[in-house]
Parts: C-alpha cells; sequence; structure tokens
C-alpha cells in the first residue's frame, strides 16, 4: 500500500508498506520516478537536477521524521504526514 508522506512545488513523496531494505523513499516529479535512500542520499532512478536538488534540502531537514515514519510502516503502523518544504 502506497502512502503520500508529503508534496512541495509538484513533487510527490511516497513510502510504502512494508517496503524492502534499506529505508528509502520515492519521489514523483513531472514524469520522472526515483527512489532515495534515507540514510545516504543515494538515487535510484531519474529526477531532475532541480527537483533532486528541492528533495535533498527537504532530506536534510526531515530525515529522523522519515526514519521514524519507515519504522512505523513495517510495523503496519500509520505514517504521519512530513511537513513540506517552502
Amino acid at each position: 500500500m502506497l502512502c503520500q508522506i508529503s508534496k512541495f512545488f509538484g513533487i510527490f513523496i511516497y513510502m510504502y508498506i512494508d517496503d524492502h531494505n534499506p529505508p528509502h523513499f520515492h519521489v514523483w516529479y513531472e514524469g520522472d520516478e526515483a527512489t532515495i535512500d534515507i540514510a545516504n542520499g543515494r538515487v535510484t532512478g531519474t529526477l531532475s537536477h532541480r527537483a533532486l536538488r528541492l528533495v535533498y534540502e527537504w532530506l536534510d531537514l526531515h530525515k529522523e521524521e522519515l526514519m521514524e515514519n519507515w519504522r512505523k510502516l513495517s510495523n503496519n503502523e500509520a505514517a504521519q504526514k512530513i511537513e513540506p518544504l517552502r
């Protein structure tokens, strides 16, 4: 099951319930799709330079909240929305 975690500047951030390790989140922006490793920011997939810069800025602000959501979703608990980048 897919959970939208945040949305900002047309960038959609999602996590899946009981997804595979390592802890990561999914990003969709203008037809591009990527996964971002929470711990090290490693990208799998394609995102524009602009979108990636914004996602990294957001990740730096919310890494702990993302890890808590990963833990919750791994235990089939509800994830919390995370404040968008402004």
